[in-house]
């Protein structure tokens, strides 16, 4: 079974309105977690003034109404039992220092901004976000630029009510099932609806834990796994998706990606991917 959902949060950024919604989401799942959270921008010629650019834990905590006005860093460690450091380097290639930072300082979860980009070449459409999340080996969440979130940018209210978690026979359902029992716990509008869907015939076996924190849905539906899967998202009106995956699944998706990345490129809601080793 998965591990305790996450004590270490690690959040690249671009400085973009993108990186802004995830942000917000770093944040909330650290103070949910009393996690440490890492804030890392890499680009080529990053300087001191650049500092100012990163996003105000500070300021975000009291536009959020969770800290008073003139509040001052040590508060946030106070308060909320949180820790926070912000990481800058001066990289060309942005992918290799990401990878390179977090081969060198173990994370559980990362959070990071992308967008759709389904209908553009391969070589186009992938983005920085799939790119770490596929060779990083971490789990890692994906914040749509557009469409819906769980954690509002502007006042940090939770709006988690819906959770979708498609499984299959491989890789192992029961992992995705109970981090979306973490989430619905440590961050949902209680009661949650947690949704196990399976494109198939039927349905693999999956542990669904009991609590008064979430009640359990399933169904099935035939045809494309990745199209099944959006257009349930969309039909549930799901704020979150929570998906296993242990990579590429046949040669054509070393063209199109793996059913997460294409599932990523189209989701109308956050997703977060569980990588899990095929052997």
């Amino acid at each position: 079974m998965a591990t305790p959902f996450v004590h270490r949060v690690f959040h690249p950024t671009d400085f973009s309105e993108a990186s802004e919604r995830a942000f917000a989401h770093a944040l909330a799942i650290a103070l949910g977690r009393q996690a440490t959270l890492t804030i890392m921008n890499a680009s080529k010629g990053f300087e001191g003034a650049d500092w100012t650019r990163f996003p105000s834990i500070v300021k975000t905590l009291e536009r959020w109404g969770m800290l008073e006005k003139g509040s001052d860093r040590a508060q946030v460690f106070e308060r909320f039992k949180m820790k926070v450091k912000k990481v800058g380097i001066d990289a060309g290639a942005p992918v290799d220092a990401i990878l390179e930072y977090l081969a060198n300082n173990p994370t559980d979860l990362v959070v990071m901004a992308t967008e759709g980009r389904e209908g553009i070449p391969r070589v186009l459409r992938e983005s920085v976000a799939e790119r770490v999340g596929r060779a990083s080996g971490v789990r890692t969440l994906f914040v749509p630029a557009e469409g819906k979130g769980f954690i509002s940018s502007d006042d940090g209210s939770l709006a988690l009510k819906r959770i979708l978690v498609p499984v299959a026979e491989t890789p192992d359902p029961d992992d995705a099932a109970e981090i979306a029992t973490r989430a619905a716990e440590t961050l949902g509008d209680h009661p949650v609806t947690i949704h196990v869907l399976h494109v198939g015939e039927k349905m693999p076996p999956v542990v669904l834990p009991e609590s008064e924190a979430w009640t359990w849905e399933q169904s099935t539906r035939s045809g494309d796994p990745v199209e099944g899967i959006l257009a349930a998202a969309k039909e549930l009106d799901s704020d979150l998706i929570v998906m296993t995956t242990d990579g590429r699944d046949v040669l054509i998706d070393a063209f199109r990606g793996s059913h997460t990345e294409r599932v990523v490129r189209g989701a109308p809601c956050p997703l977060v991917a569980i990588p899990i080793p095929k052997d």
